[in-house]
């Protein structure tokens, strides 16, 4: 056992060294060092240092914490550590997340006090070196949330299947209180309901607000933080993300961002909980998007159009199968494929626009830019066509409206490279020759839902969008092996002749179809003309 002991303690970048037994097994004895990097436990035996060791890497731990049992005859104080490592599943090939508490007693000296002042030592060195594991994610450190800190989690209990508040009862809670986070739960009632609150809340009460929910509710959190009046303030506190509904879109782009194995459901779930508790926060871009009668909104994921926004929308009647639904909505549309007649045309992104110097000069408020000089468009864009389409949807006729002025002052940043919707686009925009089309999705996030990663390349402040469409002419059979190579992000080396993909700084879609759909985050908006423009790193994003 001495031998034992030696040979721990010669160990490279200890900290911290002690004997203790353990919660359960009072009369077996561990060695526990605590390194710069990791945590590691030796049950003290007979037999060989390699045998019943444990190395817990801190960059998996969440919290630690310190304490007196109940028995007030009991000397002993408590040290529990809380980990999340990537551990393989019995009987599966992948990797997830997967909680490891262990805990120890400290029991060496005969006052209670000196015991728990021993293991506050330990609790507080282990939350410190935890805290230190950082790493650059592309080249740049992420900021890091303030401890103590205090959330609003925002719960929608009607998204998904309806299991959002019993997965917070079963995941959240516990890993938000292993992790020491204070937070306050908040159930919406109704739609728009999260929107209003974060529009009128006092925000210097929360150091971050995290939804529990589909995408849905994010949007109208973003949009509610853009409408203050205190918006460039109101716009940078962090928000977080916890898969809660169906498509989960953004919770699958900020797992895939740390760079685990894809997951979904409630591994999904846990790996945001544990990116969550680590609270490292990084710039998000949002998009700003303008429609022809409607107020600008604000986007953090997509914009769609066509067979994408149809699947989205007419899947909702199957919201009771979760994730499904969109599977099965994929296959009805399928069977009916759509074509819309429609302009597409958009800003290229620069060569120098990924570019760090590109970041700051975006993430500033540029409200003292003057908007391009507008050219004569390429065609004249009142030709309508009918579309081939069986869409029972209801048509929303709007009245040809002047559309608001980019120069007109608006809650949130100032859109310099968009004209107003009924005025031409500069010479430098491109015209997209095609009229016909069977999809149209705008991205700025690396995933259109849990499993489909729709833009492999997209950063959450890469500062572009991340153009897709498809031209009419693709059979249902090849759309159908596009979305399942779309799986494994591999739909952009398919060599399909009728994908298109490119990267731009803004972009405007004009409907001839007289019937469709048009998403926003998955929210359906005024059918019609709509145009859309990135601003870099607007906002704050956790992702661990």
């Amino acid at each position: 056992m001495d031998q034992c002991r030696a040979k721990l303690e010669s160990t490279s970048l200890v900290k911290l060294y002690g004997e203790f037994t353990g919660t359960s097994n009072r009369k077996g004895r561990c060695a526990v060092i605590l390194t710069e990097k990791d945590l590691v436990v030796q049950r003290l035996t007979s037999a060989p240092v390699g045998r019943n060791k444990v190395v817990l890497s801190l960059k998996d731990c969440v919290g630690c914490r310190a304490y007196r049992g109940n028995d007030s005859a009991d000397k002993a104080a408590y040290l529990v550590a809380y980990f999340y490592p990537l551990k393989r599943r019995w009987m599966s090939s992948r990797v997830s997340r997967q909680r490891v508490e262990q805990g120890f007693r400290l029991a060496s000296l005969q006052d209670p006090q000196a015991n728990l002042e021993e293991a506050e030592k330990w609790a507080r060195a282990v939350r410190e070196r935890s805290a230190r594991q950082q790493f650059p994610r592309n080249g740049v450190l992420m900021s890091q949330m303030s401890r103590p800190c205090q959330m609003m989690l925002l719960v929608n209990p009607q998204s998904g299947k309806g299991q959002a508040l019993t997965l917070y009862n079963n995941h959240i809670q516990r890993m938000l209180n292993e992790a020491g986070i204070k937070h306050t739960l908040v159930i919406t009632e109704r739609q728009n309901h999260a929107r209003e609150m974060v529009k009128e809340a006092d925000l210097s009460q929360w150091d971050a607000l995290v939804i529990m929910s589909g995408d849905g509710l994010l949007y109208e959190v973003i949009n509610g933080l853009l409408e203050r009046p205190d918006w460039e303030e109101a716009i940078r506190t962090p928000l977080g993300i916890l898969p809660g509904g169906s498509g989960n879109a953004l919770a699958a782009s900020i797992h895939h961002y740390s760079g685990a194995s894809p997951v979904t459901s409630e591994e999904l779930l846990v790996s945001c909980g544990f990116l969550l508790c680590k609270g490292l926060v990084s710039h998000m871009d949002m998009v700003s998007v303008h429609l022809c009668s409607s107020p600008r909104l604000f986007s953090f994921l997509s914009l769609a159009w066509g067979f994408v926004a149809d699947v989205d929308i007419e899947s909702e009647k199957y919201r009771h199968f979760g994730a499904v639904r969109f599977t099965i909505g994929t296959l009805v549309r399928l069977a009916s494929l759509r074509v819309y007649k429609g302009r597409l045309a958009y800003l290229p992104a620069t060569k120098d626009h990924n570019s760090e110097e590109a970041l700051r000069s975006n993430t500033m408020l540029c409200k003292d830019r003057v908007p391009p000089v507008t050219l004569p468009a390429v065609r004249d864009s009142s030709f309508h066509n009918s579309c081939h389409s069986n869409n029972s949807l209801k048509v929303r006729r709007v009245e040809s409206t002047p559309s608001r002025s980019a120069t007109k002052a608006l809650p949130g940043p100032h859109d310099s490279l968009l004209p107003p919707l009924d005025q031409p686009l500069p010479d430098d925009w491109v015209v997209v020759p095609e009229e016909d089309f069977v999809l149209m999705l705008a991205m700025y996030q690396s995933h259109l839902a849990e499993d489909l990663l729709a833009a492999p390349e997209a950063t959450p402040d890469d500062g572009v969008i991340h153009l897709f469409y498809v031209r009419a002419g693709i059979s249902p059979t090849a759309l159908l092996r596009l979305f399942l190579a779309m799986e494994k992000g591999a739909h952009l080396t398919t060599n399909c002749q009728h994908l298109v993909y490119t990267k731009v700084q803004a972009l405007r879609l004009e409907p001839y179809s007289p019937k469709g759909i048009i998403t926003v985050d998955g929210e359906v908006v005024e059918y019609g003309p709509v145009q859309a423009e990135v601003h870099r790193g607007l906002s704050r994003l956790i992702t661990g």
